[in-house]
């Protein structure tokens, strides 16, 4: 399969949606934290006490991060399939492979950014972020 590459333009164009499916993924791994942290002290508390597990609770716990975790991969998925390379959940950095004056880079998006308006090499990172000179 031939790589994608993005216009400014066109990268520029999918920050909404960008964004959208970085709430969303945000908002998922919130909520598999506090699940896990459940499951992991119920477990806790079922070996600590002559109580046993509860398994209804305990099964019910596995399914939802099963779910959560089958949502998270449908989103990142989503960014794969339009060529977007997601970097950090947490912070919202995704990047879009593209070529700047013959040579390939990345145009480099932050969540909370307007627009991109830097690029780096693959090798540079964020660190290595670099204005666009239009």
């Amino acid at each position: 399969m031939a790589a994608k590459y993005f216009t400014l333009a066109e990268a520029n164009e999918l920050i909404p949606v960008v964004d959208q499916i970085l709430r969303a993924l945000q908002l998922l791994k919130r909520k598999f934290e506090v699940k896990h942290l459940e499951l992991k002290k119920l477990k806790e508390f079922s070996y600590t006490t002559e109580s046993g597990l509860d398994s209804d609770h305990f099964f019910t716990l596995e399914a939802e991060l099963e779910f959560l975790q089958i949502e998270a991969k449908n989103h990142i998925q989503s960014f794969q399939m339009k060529g977007i390379e997601l970097k950090d959940i947490d912070i919202g950095l995704v990047d879009f492979p593209a070529v700047l004056e013959d040579q390939e880079v990345l145009l480099c998006w932050r969540q909370g950014e307007a627009k991109i308006e830097y690029y780096h090499t693959r090798y540079d990172g964020f660190a290595g972020r670099k204005p666009i000179s239009e």
